[in-house]
């Protein structure tokens, strides 16, 4: 028996039978890998994450989404269809102009377009602030075929706030940012070439990097984590250059505007301890979260409208009266 094992050939058959088993447990993690990668941050068609409701939506979305394009209806008379270019991409939005000197710019999350952004803005409108509505690059009528996770999409927010100061003389800019759009915000207000007029920023289920809230969703899946990531990374860097394993956490120490945060206790993507690190880091000196005991991640208005819509509103309140107190310091000196 041992002769038999120790045969030349016997050897040889085991080292192919490892060999072959060892590459296809490779190949098949590489190709899970490009796929997982491709249907989460890969839009393909025009079809994919386009304005329209989506077929397969998550029944607690629909009503957000109804909502939203029922307040989308109602204004329709102060609509305005507008249009950049960033970085060679062509990128549309909505700008409802109720005659404000104020505006809030809706950043949308992975898939969503302008038209889920409608629902997000209904309090700030009813805090006497214009409207900013966007698609993402990669969805609804604007190009792009990848989602970066809020980098590159951070300088299509940027270009977007000059366009309202030059085009419609905002001097007043709010960002409202769901998930990635969270982090492009996030990302935009902290960088070198922040403009002026962006004066506050509120989150709403803000992960510390993408790749946090990647392995959470493939823990949900039940999908491997170890290797896997690390390949769907991979992915990543090659058609992007940019890297899930950096995110908002690496930033917001910089942050010097006021900071609402919006979080569910029950956020599976963006957990709560994550939430509470980067509320801890940033380095605004006006900075609050509002926690809500339920709500899926960026579900939250439609568990608990009342205090979601107060929290806003509190915190635009507080953002106008430290705008006066900045004005009247800097008339005094």
């Amino acid at each position: 028996m041992i002769g038999i094992i120790t045969h030349p050939i016997f050897l040889i058959t085991v080292g192919i039978l490892v060999g072959s088993g060892l590459l296809m447990w490779a190949i098949s993690y590489l190709v899970a890998s490009y796929c997982v990668y491709n249907c989460t941050l890969r839009r393909r068609s025009k079809d994919q994450w386009s304005r329209e409701m989506p077929k397969d939506i998550d029944p607690e979305q629909k009503p957000m989404y109804e909502a939203g394009v029922r307040w989308s209806d109602e204004n329709i008379g102060f609509k305005k269809d507008v249009h950049i270019v960033n970085k060679g991409l062509n990128l549309y939005g909505e700008y409802y102009d109720f005659g404000n000197e104020r505006c809030v710019v809706i950043l949308s999350g992975r898939t969503e377009s302008l038209r889920y952004g409608y629902y997000f803005a209904i309090p700030y409108a009813k805090n006497g602030y214009n409207v900013l509505v966007l698609d993402p690059r990669g969805h609804g009528l604007s190009d792009g075929e990848f989602n970066t996770v809020g980098f590159e999409e951070s300088g299509d927010a940027i270009a977007w706030v000059d366009f309202l100061k030059e085009e419609y003389n905002i001097h007043f800019v709010v960002f409202h940012g769901i998930c990635i759009g969270a982090a492009a915000g996030m990302l935009a207000i902290t960088s070198e070439n922040a403009p002026e007029s962006l004066k506050g920023i509120v989150t709403e289920g803000m992960f510390p990097n993408f790749g946090e809230s990647m392995k959470n969703h493939l823990i949900e899946k039940k999908k491997p984590v170890f290797i896997l990531y690390d390949l769907i990374n991979m992915w990543m860097k090659h058609y992007t250059g940019h890297t899930m394993d950096r995110g908002p956490i690496d930033v917001i120490e910089r942050l010097n505007a006021p900071l609402l945060m919006l979080h569910s206790r029950e956020d599976l993507y963006s957990t709560p301890e994550f939430a509470e690190k980067l509320f801890e880091l940033a380095g605004s000196e006006e900075k609050e979260i509002v926690w809500f005991e339920h709500g899926r991640h960026s579900m939250l208005r439609i568990t608990d409208t009342e205090r979601y819509d107060g929290a806003i509103e509190n915190f635009l309140h507080r953002l106008d009266r430290e705008i006066i107190a900045e004005k009247e310091n800097q008339n005094v000196l």
